[in-house]
């Protein structure tokens, strides 16, 4: 009798502490996050997940790989995803009215049109004609293309262009199976030093800084953000403690990047001069006199006619989130 007596103690124990870890593990509201592989995607929100500062608003970060903006829209129209991170090219989908925009993260530069000089390729964009160029369709990658071919009167038809995901065209770029590609950080710096001497930059998002902001924000579903409306907030508010992190511990943030991405440190603080990384101060002064929405603005018209242009920025940007999660 005694035997079977601590028989059952042990067995009461052992379920009292999984109930009670099981318990610890749901303790408050748990978000599904997309985010792209690099720096730029992770760096706030993984100084954010890091510092404690999204436990603190009760808030448990479950983290989910993609390729893309588009594929991250896709899946959070499918319910799988509730925030997702997009770089420049997929803010044609917010402002055709697929997605808001609560939170902007940043001014990037890590997008480029890159050429094989053994290939033909040269400084000049017009040696493009009748190449082989891999892209990455309704993201970035696509519209750096296309505006480098404009600036040497060729379009999309003058080229032989292939759609590929980041990953395709890095291996395809690095095989030599391509002549020149469009794609983005890190997938840039893989290149390069794959191809060594061979491979140069056409052109980046400096060289069309007169016509676009190339602007990556953080963006959720509309009837997501009506239903939770102040865990979005609380969301947000974490987000820009990681900002602030960032800013003063830019080694370190590097480290959990790294970490999260399974890719060498080395590579990942490479690519800490892909934006302009503002503070939370700094980015909510620029909300507050206009400057975010100017750049907005400038955004969409670099669109131009495949999104609509009558779309206000307000109808698409939430402002208003941006500036509650600071209070």
């Amino acid at each position: 009798m005694k035997k079977l007596i601590a028989m059952l103690l042990i067995v009461t124990l052992a379920l009292t502490s999984v109930f009670a870890s099981g318990a610890e593990e749901t303790t408050g509201d748990t978000v599904r996050v997309a985010y792209m592989t690099n720096y730029a995607a992770l760096c706030s929100v993984m100084a954010g997940i890091e510092t404690g500062a999204f436990a603190d608003e009760g808030i448990n970060v479950e983290l989910v790989e993609f390729a893309d903006g588009p594929t991250i829209i896709a899946a959070m129209e499918s319910g799988s995803i509730d925030i997702g991170y997009i770089g420049h090219g997929a803010h044609s989908l917010c402002i055709n009215g697929r997605a808001k925009i609560f939170a902007f993260s940043h001014v990037g530069n890590g997008d480029a049109v890159i050429g094989l000089r053994s290939h033909g390729v040269t400084e000049d964009p017009a040696s493009l004609a009748g190449k082989s160029i891999g892209y990455a369709s309704g993201t970035s990658s696509e519209l750096i293309l296309r505006w480098t071919l404009e600036e040497a009167g060729l379009t999309m038809d003058d080229v032989v262009a292939y759609e590929m995901d980041a990953a395709a065209i890095t291996s395809a770029m690095s095989s030599g199976s391509l002549d020149a590609c469009a794609n983005w950080s890190p997938a840039t710096f893989t290149i390069l030093d794959a191809m060594g001497d061979d491979a140069f930059i056409i052109s980046d998002n400096v060289t069309f800084s007169d016509r676009s902001a190339s602007i990556a924000s953080w963006i959720v579903m509309n009837d997501w953000a009506e239903e939770n409306h102040d865990l979005l907030v609380r969301f947000t508010r974490a987000l820009y403690k990681g900002m602030d992190y960032r800013a003063e511990h830019i080694e370190e943030t590097a480290q959990w990047v790294a970490t999260q991405l399974g890719a060498s440190y080395d590579t990942i603080y490479a690519q800490r001069g892909d934006a302009e990384w503002l503070t939370s101060a700094e980015m909510i002064e620029q909300v507050k006199d206009g400057t975010i929405e100017r750049m907005y603005e400038v955004q969409k018209q670099s669109f131009g006619d495949s999104v609509d242009q009558s779309t206000p920025v307000s109808d698409y940007v939430m402002f208003d989130i941006m500036l509650e999660a600071a209070e």
